[in-house]
């Protein structure tokens, strides 16, 4: 089955040594998008990039980095998304959030949502 419909792309950047209560940043952002029934995230490790510090941040051996760049990317309907960015304020003390207007294709199997509109289960 073919899903489409708008929706918008929200991209968090920070640094692999974020913490909330002693736990990786990253994770906190996750659980509470999956908490909050958001359509998916995905957390990628950038190997190499600098922020506003303009510190280096990079996976080379010469110059190995505990802080890699972390990317948050989220994609769901324009108000979940826009319900989730509260949970971002509270969490983020330092870090960049890009929200884009996208246009979602998804395709899922036969179980998937029968409503025809992206964001899964809501």
């Amino acid at each position: 089955m073919k899903i489409e419909g708008p929706g918008v792309r929200l991209t968090i950047y920070i640094g692999e040594s974020d913490q909330y209560h002693h736990k990786p940043l990253y994770h906190e952002i996750i659980e509470r998008a999956r908490r909050q029934g958001m359509a998916g995230a995905t957390v990628l490790r950038g190997i190499e990039g600098f922020g506003a510090s303009t510190r280096l941040r990079t996976t080379r051996v010469l110059s190995l980095s505990e802080d890699l760049p972390i990317i948050i990317e989220l994609v769901d309907r324009p108000d979940r998304i826009e319900a989730f960015l509260p949970h971002l304020e509270e969490l983020i003390d330092e870090g960049l959030v890009v929200r884009e207007s996208v246009h979602i294709v998804a395709y899922r199997g036969r179980g998937g949502d029968q409503e025809g509109q992206a964001g899964g289960e809501g």
